[in-house]
This record gives C-alpha cells, sequence and structure tokens, in this order.
C-alpha cells in the first residue's frame, strides 16, 4: 500500500469523489431492494403455500370420517346353521372381526413390521418423514416408505378414489399425501389406537382376493384367525407390503424372507422372546397351506340350491325398495347372513341319488354345447354357435333328428373338431373356443315341506356343476307338466266349487275338443265306458279329465291355477300375428302355451298336502344385514287358502290311489302314507311325477334338453318315478308313518258306480261303492242308469205304457247318462224322453206308425238272433284258444316225432286245429259284423244299442 504524500492525497480524492459515492449509495440501494424483494417473495410464498394447503384441506372428507371398511362377504347358512356358501364380488371377500377375537400375535406383528411407533405418533411419523426424505435426497429414489398404520388406514377407507394412474402427477401426490397427513392426525383425535388397528387389519388386502385378516386365515390356514400361532401370524403380516409378491400360495419363498423379517423386527421390538422366535421359524408353515389350498380351491362352485338362492334374494330385495344395482351391491358386498331352508340331510339324499350313474338307464347320451370364434386373415371376424353346428351336421350327412345328442363324449368331440377344420382357412385364427356336454336325459328335484313352505332341497340338474348361475333345471325351464295338470287344473276346481263329487261319471267315449280334434287317450286298449272321477284320477284318463273341465269350463281351472302359484300361464298372448290362451280344453291335460317350472308344480301339490294352503315356496327364512339387523323377514311367507279343507283330503286320497293301484304304483316304498300323481305329455318329451307324504312334498322330472323323445325301451320314461322312490324312501327311513288327516267335514256313503247317486236297492247291489264326501254334498238323486222293469226289446229302454215289444226286464243306459251328463238330459232329437222308448202316444197318433212297427218287427227278429251277443263272442273266443292251444301241442309233437308214422299224425293233428282255427274266426267275424250292422242300424233309427 503507497503511504506517501502523493499516495495520501489520492486517496483522499477518491474519497471525495461524487461518481463514487453515488455508485456506492446504488449500490446500497439496490441490496435494500432486493433485500426486500426477497423478503416480499417470501412472505407472498408462504401466505400462497398456506393458502394451498388451506385449500387442500378444505378439499379433504370430513373430519368426521368413518374408517370401517367397506364390501363384505355374504354367508349363506343351511337350516342347522352350517355355512354353505359364501357370496363376494371383487373387492368384497372380507369377514369383519373384532379385536378381541384378532391374537395379540397378529396385531403386534403388523406393528412390528408396518409401523414400529404405532403406540407413540399422533397419526403421522416426524422420524420415519425424516429418514424417508434424507434417504432420498442421499439416494435420488424417493421410494422409502414412511405411511403409518393409521395414514394406510385412511387411504384404503377414506381417500379411495385417489388410483395409480391419478396420482402420476407430483402435485397430485403431494395433495393426497397432505389430506391423508391431515386426516391422520385427526383420526387419532377421535379414536384409539386399537380401534384404528382393528379397521385396519379388518381392511387390508391380503392376497388371493381376501380382504381382511379373518379371511385370509380362512383361505391360507382352513381356520379362524384367533386360531392362528405365531408363525401363522407371520405368515400374514409378511403379505401386507405386496400381496402378490409375497403371496405363501404361489410365491412361498418370497414370503417366507418377508416373514423372517416380520419375526426379527418382533424379537427386536420385544414383542416374542428368543425362544418363540425361533419356535416360529423353524415351522413347516408352508406346506399346510399349499395343503388347505388344494381342498378350498381358487373358485368355489355355488350349488343349484344356492344359485336359486340369490335369484329369489335378489327378487326380494328389489321388491323391498331397493334397485337392481343397490340389490346385487347389497347381496355381493353388504356382508349380509341368509338364514336358508335347506335341510343338509335331506339334500344330501338327494345329491346321492341323482349323482348315482347305477340309477339311470343304460345308453346315456351327451349334448353337445360348442361355441367358435374364428378371426380370419382379412381382419373379419365370425362368431359360430351351436344352433350353426347343429345345421351343419344335418347337412352334411347326419341322419339324426338331433344331430347334437351323442352316445359317446369322444364322438362328440371328433364332430366339433370336424366342424371348426372345415371352417378354419389359411391365416385364420381360432379366437375364443368354448366346448361343453351334459349327459342326457336330464333332470330335477324339488323337495319341500310343505307344512312351513320351506323347500329343503333341490337338485336342478344331473352332472357335473361346472359354474355359478348355470341352468337351474328346477326353478329356472319351463317343460309342459302333462297329467300332473289334472289335479290341480281340474279336479280340484270341480271338487272344491263345480258341485262335482269323486262319484261323479263321465263316460270314456270318442270325445272332441271344440275344433274338432279327438281327446287321446294314452292306453290303446279302446274305451272304458263310464268311470268315475276318483277312476280319472287314479288311471289318469285324458277324456274324463277333459269333459270334466269342459263341464266346470276352462275359466274356472285357469283362476285356480293362478291361486295355486303359477306364475308362466298365458290369458292372451300374441306372437307372429296369432294368438295363444292357457284358457282352453287342453288345460286339463297341461297343454299350455309356456310350461311350468318344477318348483311351482311342486308347490301346488304341497297346498294340497297342507291341507289346501299355498304358502310361497321360501329358500330362506331371514336375512341379517353387517350390523345384525333383520333385513327381511321371511320366516311365515306368503300363504292363502285355495281349497277347502275338505277338498285337499278328496285329492289326497283320490291319489292315495294312484300310488296304491293306479299308474305310479312303481313309487310306492311300503310303510308311509304317499298320494301323487304321474304326469307325462303326450310325445314323451317331459316325464314327472308329484307326490307327497304327511312330512315332504316332492316333484321329480326327466326329459332331454333339446326336447328329443324319452325312450320307451330302456326305462328312460319311469325315471322320474325311480328317483322320487329312490329319494323319498330314505328320506323317509327313520319317519313314523302317519295317515293323512281326515277333516271333521268329510263323511262317507255308499252310492252306485256306475251313477255317482244313491242305489236303487236290488238294482246296483253289484256296482255299490263306498266313497268319501265333503259335508253336504253327497248326492240326494237315485240311479238312472239302473232300470228294472217293463223294458222295450226293439230300444233297450224303458218301455213306454204303449210298447207293444215291452217284456219284463233291466236296463243300464249308459248312453243315455252320457247324453245327460252332456246336457241332453231326457230328450231325444225328436222330443221323446232320452230314457225311454219311442213308443209313446205321439208315435202312434201317427198314420205310418203300424208300417213302422211291422218294420220294428222285422228288425226285432234279427236283435233277437243277437240278444245273447256277449255269451256267444266269449264261448267262440274260449273255442279259439282251445283250438290255438290244440294247435301249438301238436306243433310240438311234430317237432318231436322220430319215426314217420308220429309224424303223420301229428301232422293230421295240425292240419285238423288249423281248420278249426280257420272256421271259429270265420265265425267270429260273421257275428262281429252282424252285430255292427245293427248297432248301425240302431244309430240311423235313433235308438241307441246294447
Amino acid at each position: 500500500m503507497n503511504y506517501g504524500k502523493r499516495g495520501a492525497a489520492k486517496k483522499k480524492k477518491a474519497l471525495r469523489s461524487k461518481s463514487k459515492k453515488w455508485s456506492k449509495r446504488f449500490a446500497l440501494t439496490f441490496f435494500k431492494a432486493i433485500l426486500l424483494l426477497i423478503l416480499a417473495v417470501g412472505i407472498i410464498g408462504i401466505c400462497g403455500g398456506l393458502g394451498v394447503v388451506k385449500g387442500i384441506l378444505a378439499s379433504a372428507p370430513d373430519t368426521d370420517i368413518d374408517v370401517s371398511p367397506s364390501g363384505f362377504s355374504t354367508f349363506v347358512y343351511d337350516a342347522e346353521g352350517n355355512q354353505i356358501a359364501k357370496l363376494d364380488a371383487e373387492g368384497s371377500n372380507r369377514v369383519p372381526v373384532s379385536m378381541d377375537k384378532i391374537p395379540e400375535n397378529l396385531a403386534h406383528a403388523f406393528v412390528a413390521i408396518e409401523d414400529s411407533r404405532f403406540y407413540e405418533h399422533n397419526g403421522i411419523d416426524i422420524k420415519g418423514i425424516i429418514r424417508a426424505g434424507f434417504i432420498g435426497l442421499t439416494s435420488g429414489h424417493f421410494s422409502e416408505g414412511a405411511s403409518t398404520i393409521t395414514q394406510q388406514l385412511i387411504k384404503n377407507n377414506v381417500l379411495t378414489s385417489w388410483t395409480s394412474e391419478s396420482e402420476k402427477g407430483f402435485a397430485v401426490k403431494v395433495k393426497r399425501k397432505i389430506q391423508e397427513q391431515y386426516l391422520a392426525i385427526m383420526l387419532e383425535k377421535q379414536m384409539d389406537k386399537d380401534k384404528i388397528l382393528e379397521n385396519y387389519m379388518n381392511t387390508i388386502n391380503l392376497g388371493q382376493n381376501t380382504l381382511g385378516v379373518q379371511a385370509a386365515s380362512k383361505r391360507y390356514f382352513g381356520k379362524n384367525v384367533w386360531e392362528l400361532n405365531l408363525s401363522e401370524c407371520a405368515v400374514i403380516a409378511a403379505i401386507t407390503q405386496n400381496p402378490s409378491r409375497y403371496n405363501p400360495i404361489t410365491h412361498p419363498e418370497k414370503n417366507a424372507e418377508r416373514r423372517e423379517k416380520v419375526l426379527n423386527d418382533m424379537l427386536e421390538q420385544g414383542y416374542i422372546s428368543q425362544s418363540e422366535f425361533d419356535e416360529a421359524l423353524g415351522d413347516d408353515v408352508y406346506s399346510r397351506i399349499q395343503i388347505v389350498n388344494e381342498e378350498t380351491g381358487e373358485t368355489a362352485i355355488n350349488s343349484y340350491f344356492v344359485d336359486a338362492l340369490t335369484e329369489m334374494v335378489m327378487e326380494d330385495l328389489e321388491a323391498a325398495g331397493y334397485s337392481e344395482t343397490q340389490a346385487f351391491s347389497l347381496l355381493y358386498s353388504g356382508g349380509l347372513k341368509i338364514y336358508s331352508t335347506q335341510d343338509p340331510t335331506i339334500q344330501a339324499i338327494c345329491d346321492e341319488v341323482c349323482s348315482n350313474e347305477e340309477i339311470y338307464p343304460d345308453g346315456t347320451t351327451w349334448y353337445l354345447n360348442y361355441q367358435l370364434t374364428i378371426q380370419h386373415s382379412n381382419g373379419e371376424t365370425d362368431n359360430y354357435s351351436k344352433e350353426m353346428l347343429e345345421d351343419y351336421l344335418k347337412q352334411n350327412g347326419s341322419d339324426k333328428k338331433y344331430p347334437l345328442l351323442f352316445s359317446s363324449q369322444d364322438d362328440a368331440y371328433a364332430a366339433a373338431e370336424n366342424y371348426k377344420n372345415s371352417l378354419l382357412q389359411e391365416g385364420d385364427e381360432v379366437l375364443a373356443e368354448k366346448i361343453s356336454m351334459t349327459p342326457q336325459p336330464q333332470i330335477s328335484m324339488t323337495i319341500e315341506d310343505q307344512s312351513t313352505g320351506n323347500v329343503v332341497a333341490l337338485v336342478g340338474g344331473r352332472g357335473a356343476k361346472e359354474a355359478n348361475r348355470t341352468l337351474n333345471r328346477a326353478t329356472s325351464t319351463t317343460r309342459q307338466p302333462g297329467s300332473t295338470f289334472k289335479i290341480v287344473s281340474t279336479y280340484a276346481p270341480a271338487l272344491d266349487s263345480a258341485g262335482l263329487t269323486l262319484a261323479d261319471v263321465f263316460v270314456d267315449a270318442p270325445f272332441n275338443y271344440v275344433n274338432g280334434k279327438p281327446v287321446s287317450n294314452w292306453y290303446s286298449s279302446g274305451y272304458r265306458g263310464i268311470c268315475s272321477l276318483r277312476d280319472g284320477i287314479r288311471d289318469s284318463l285324458n277324456i274324463i279329465a277333459v269333459k270334466t273341465l269342459t263341464s266346470i269350463k276352462p275359466q274356472l281351472g285357469y283362476d285356480y291355477l293362478q291361486n295355486f302359484g303359477f306364475t308362466t300361464l298365458v290369458e292372451s298372448e300374441e306372437r307372429n300375428g296369432q294368438i295363444f290362451s292357457d284358457i282352453q280344453q287342453s288345460l286339463a291335460l297341461g297343454g299350455i302355451t309356456h310350461g311350468v317350472t318344477n318348483m311351482e308344480l311342486n308347490a301346488s301339490y304341497a297346498t294340497i298336502a297342507n291341507g289346501g294352503t299355498y304358502i310361497k315356496p321360501k329358500l330362506y327364512t331371514k336375512i341379517v344385514d353387517h350390523d345384525g339387523n333383520i333385513l327381511i323377514d321371511n320366516t311365515v311367507g306368503e300363504s292363502r287358502q285355495v281349497i277347502k279343507e275338505s277338498t285337499a283330503f278328496l285329492l289326497t286320497d283320490a291319489m292315495v290311489d294312484v300310488v296304491t293301484s293306479g299308474t305310479g304304483t312303481s313309487v310306492n316304498f311300503g310303510g308311509m302314507s304317499i298320494a301323487g300323481k304321474t304326469g307325462t305329455t303326450s310325445d314323451y318329451n317331459d316325464v314327472w311325477f308329484a307326490g307327497y307324504t304327511p312330512y315332504y312334498t316332492c316333484t321329480t322330472w326327466t326329459g332331454y334338453d333339446n326336447n328329443a323323445k324319452l325312450s320307451g325301451k330302456n326305462g328312460e320314461r319311469n325315471l322320474a318315478k325311480t328317483l322320487w322312490r329312490a329319494t323319498m324312501s330314505k328320506i323317509h327311513e327313520n319317519l313314523e308313518n302317519k295317515a293323512f288327516n281326515v277333516p271333521a267335514d268329510i263323511v262317507t256313503a255308499t252310492v252306485c258306480s256306475q251313477s255317482g247317486k244313491l242305489p236303487i236297492p236290488g238294482m246296483c247291489d253289484e256296482t255299490l261303492k263306498t266313497e268319501y264326501f265333503a259335508k253336504g254334498t253327497v248326492p240326494t238323486e237315485t240311479c238312472d242308469v239302473h232300470y228294472q222293469g217293463m223294458v222295450c226289446e226293439y230300444s233297450g229302454l224303458p218301455a213306454t205304457e204303449f210298447c207293444p215289444f215291452g217284456v219284463p226286464g233291466t236296463v243300464t243306459m249308459t248312453p243315455a247318462l252320457d247324453a245327460a251328463l252332456s246336457g241332453n238330459v231326457n230328450q231325444n232329437a225328436d222330443g221323446t224322453a232320452a230314457n225311454q222308448c219311442p213308443h209313446n202316444a205321439a208315435f202312434f197318433a201317427d198314420p205310418n206308425a203300424n208300417a213302422v212297427i211291422a218294420q220294428q218287427q222285422l228288425e226285432l227278429d234279427a236283435r233277437h238272433m243277437l240278444a245273447n251277443y256277449d255269451a256267444q263272442m266269449a264261448n267262440l273266443q274260449a273255442a279259439l284258444q282251445n283250438a290255438q292251444a290244440v294247435l301249438l301241442n301238436a306243433q310240438q309233437q311234430a317237432a318231436a316225432a322220430i319215426d314217420p308214422d308220429s309224424q303223420a299224425a301229428a301232422q293230421n293233428a295240425i292240419t285238423q286245429a288249423q281248420q278249426e282255427i280257420d272256421n271259429l274266426n270265420s265265425q267270429i267275424m260273421a257275428l262281429q259284423n252282424a252285430h255292427a250292422l245293427q248297432q248301425q242300424q240302431d244309430q240311423q233309427a235313433g235308438t241307441p244299442g246294447q
């Protein structure tokens, strides 16, 4: 430095320089301005930051938050309280459990591995945040977690709208983290630590579609969470950080590494001792997990019963005011407890019988269902259905009416493969292919406790059930009910309100529907003449049923069916310009538009078994919500009186005859009162048996899914009765035999079986029978079929006082009775009485009467020749049988003869026997022709034959 005179002067001059002075002032001012600007920016930044934070917190959920987990599994229980199904949608496989049921080791395991300072912090872990920040700054990776258990609970149950896609932005992540930490602090002020930990452990995702520790415990170990040991607790806690990576089933080695860390942390934090650590670490826990996994599987296929139950619950929830979406959500993620009506013992019997292939007829066929999607080389996609395969098979040489039915599964697979190959071209690709086969004929079964309406068992098909909510033939398919409908559509209303009784009669004779189509009987042995309603029920007589419904009017039968609970009937429906209605005479035989379901048909028979009171079939008794409140109480159920108790008894007693001596004798397993009715459609597409005991009502159906005809050769047409007997006999093995209840207003009376009326003393002795009647319905009229007195030899009817052909005799007036019951009461076409000969005063007032009488005399002579037609025919038939026996014996002798003389004698005997047979056949034919000619003359003359 220059300290000389010159230097000092220079320095002095510099200090006094105005430019320097202004430069320094400017610099100082600028510096102050910068400081002020920095201070202002800082203040503004702080204010802005506070505003942003305030805005973020303002947009956060209310601090009065609900952190309880949502989305719980629904459980279904049988009538004995056993769990039979668990229903859950994605994200709802959760079973809540309280803290007192969670073992301490499990709670400590989660705290140790997830939030070691959980019991110390106020919702956020400051130390953890600082540590995570330091690691992020030094490594450049901010992946170190600092979320507390409280924050994770907030994230999982409150801030659920944040998704991985929306959290990609840094600002969004900051906003979420600020809200999460704020709400965690607020929650810790409102809720104690144990409650927070309880909600957390009921919330977390633990892999395999399980949420919460109870669901995970059941899935991995097959037991409740409170039964877990330390080793198992560590396995579950180890899953939390990454449910996929640490899945103990798919990645047991990764879980084992994490499990060891859990145990180490528990040891370091003082939750377990060294000996406990060593024991847990040495446990071969993963072998147990694999065994349980093999037993439980990834998915469970619900039974037909549970499938039907879910449908019914959905309907009832919607009827209670829930929307379809709300009802579905409540059913599959609402944590409901559904108490079903299923009896586990009876259901097990049904399953055992229906799965026993030995009970089915030989010749099981397989119904092929095949669907295919092909993407062609040009990028276009085509779908090919089962129906298209069927058309292909028909066009390519299949001579079967139902080409999708195969005698073996191999043949079915081969047909599907050939079809696929015929469609594929070069460059094509199969995008999707689905093939399935069901054994045929198929079946369904419903069993109901008629006194409660509880469906105790249900089978919706034969063969393995491969998915949930598949075709349920007991509740979802409609089939023609055949003759089972005779009881509920015809005889029930006829006895209940139309004034008919079991003793009333109709004539089984040719009869047409109003459209002119003849009514056919199921048997081919002609007609049976006079038959009572009881006969019609016992032997399932078609013409008797149709005549009965015609007399009471089809509308009445339809109304009763509606009251019996059938929902598939059609009053009037237009299809392709044609009107369909079930209010027809064919209703008597089950000929209806859409058919019925097994469960509804069974319920109608249960109504009769229950003394005439219908109870809507129930699959559950009550539904309890997640909080234990009864959501729906179905214990009593919908009910109404459909028929009188006396009517129910009369139908029951008549159907006892079906089982003891009618068309249903093969179901009778003995030692139990049984009533029931067979049902077969005219083309054998559907065969049923609906019946009951004093305990249960059961209905079985058999048929082909594609409506193929049931075979009469291998026993397929008897399968419904075979299944009914096999099932019901086992169900009733240890039940006391009880008689059906007889109501107080049931009485008995002796009637003539030919008229259903009070007998004429001395006349109806051979046709007397005792019948049940409802009090007040016993007939008061006397028999009008049998007559004793003067009989016209010409007409065979009671003679008038003017009749010249009157002789003492007796008459059974079958044609007259039929005419009377058809509405032509006591009057012929010419005005004469229908139950008397035509020879009255008006007849003889005709000038030509004498000529008529002369002609009638000639005809009477011919009639005398045929007076003993029945006896003559019987004698000729007996002689013919004897001659045929002689011929058979001679043929046997000829075959055994060893010498020419014996052979000649035998051959001579054969010739004589054949001649005798030919002669007798000629006489029989001549007698039949004469009788037929006489009947024709009688009809032309307007008089009934004998």
